[in-house]
C-alpha cells in the first residue's frame, strides 16, 4: 500500500444570501470550491497540482472563510479537513473550521492514553497490510512449555517472509515465562497475537506490542495490541489532543 498524500473533508457554511454564494461560487481554487447546492466548501472535481497540499488548502479555504460578510460569519456551521502531506515528510493534519467561523490547525500526535479497548478476536481488523507491519513492544506469559513457546515464536518472526528485513525480535524462556521483546519488526501483528493466546495459559498474558507500518506513516491505521491480567484488546490512538 503507496501512502497516498491528499485531502479529504467539508466545511458547512450554513445560510447565505444569494449574492454572496455567486461571490463564492467563483472563486478559483485547486482543491476547494464552494458549492451553493450543498452550502459546503468541498473538495473540488480539478484536483492538479504541484503545490503542496496543506498550504494550498489552507490559503483556499481562508479565502473563501474571508469573502463571508461580518454579521453573516455567525451562520458558519462549521466542519473539517483532513490533510495528508505529501512524502517525505508524511504526517495528517486536521484543519477545523468551528461554528462561526473561527478556524484551527492541529498535527495528529498518536496517544493510547484515554483510548478505547475493544476485546480481541481473531477478526480484529488492521487497515495496514501485513506485510508491512512494524512491530514495537514487550510481552510476557506463563507456558507449560516455556522453551518451545518461545521456540515457535522466534521461528515465526525468523522465518515470515516479510518485506523489510531489518529490526530485532527476541523471544526467551525463564522457568515457566516466555517473554517476547520486539523492536521495529517486520511481522504480522494479527498473526503473533494469535499465536501467544494460543501458546499462553490463561491468565497470564501481560505487556503490549504496537502495529505501525514499514511504507509510511499513516497515523489513523496506527493499532496497539493491550494484554493485562491475561486478557487481550486493541486500541487505535487518539490523534488530537
Amino acid at each position: 500500500m503507496s501512502y497516498q498524500s491528499g485531502c479529504h473533508g467539508r466545511v458547512i457554511l450554513g445560510q447565505l444570501p444569494a449574492a454572496v454564494q455567486r461571490r463564492l461560487a467563483v472563486l478559483p481554487g485547486e482543491w476547494l470550491e464552494y458549492d451553493p447546492q450543498t452550502g459546503a466548501i468541498e473538495i473540488g472535481h480539478i484536483q492538479p497540482s504541484t503545490a503542496p497540499i496543506l498550504p494550498t488548502v489552507t490559503v483556499e479555504l481562508v479565502r473563501i472563510l474571508s469573502e463571508i460578510p461580518y454579521d453573516l460569519q455567525s451562520r458558519v456551521e462549521g466542519g473539517d479537513f483532513f490533510v495528508h502531506t505529501e512524502e517525505p515528510a508524511t504526517q495528517l493534519v486536521r484543519i477545523r473550521v468551528e461554528a462561526g467561523g473561527s478556524l484551527h490547525i492541529q498535527w495528529a500526535h498518536p496517544d493510547y492514553a484515554g483510548a478505547t479497548r475493544e476485546p480481541w478476536s481473531e477478526s480484529v481488523q488492521i487497515a495496514t497490510p501485513e506485510w508491512e507491519h512494524r512491530l514495537n513492544g514487550k510481552v510476557t506469559f506463563e507456558a507449560d512449555e516455556a522453551a518451545g513457546a518461545s521456540e515457535s515464536l522466534q521461528a515465526l518472526a525468523d522465518t515470515y517472509e516479510g518485506l523489510y528485513p531489518e529490526g530485532d525480535f527476541r523471544a526467551s524462556a525463564d522457568g515457566d515465562t516466555v517473554s517476547v521483546n520486539m523492536s521495529e519488526v517486520n511481522l504480522d501483528g494479527g498473526l503473533l497475537a494469535v499465536r501467544m493466546v494460543g501458546l499462553a495459559r490463561p491468565g497470564t498474558l501481560d505487556g503490549w506490542f504496537e502495529v505501525g507500518s514499514f511504507a509510511d506513516f499513516v497515523p489513523e491505521n496506527l493499532v496497539r495490541f493491550l494484554f493485562e491480567a491475561g486478557e487481550a484488546s486493541v486500541q487505535h490512538p487518539l490523534l488530537w489532543s
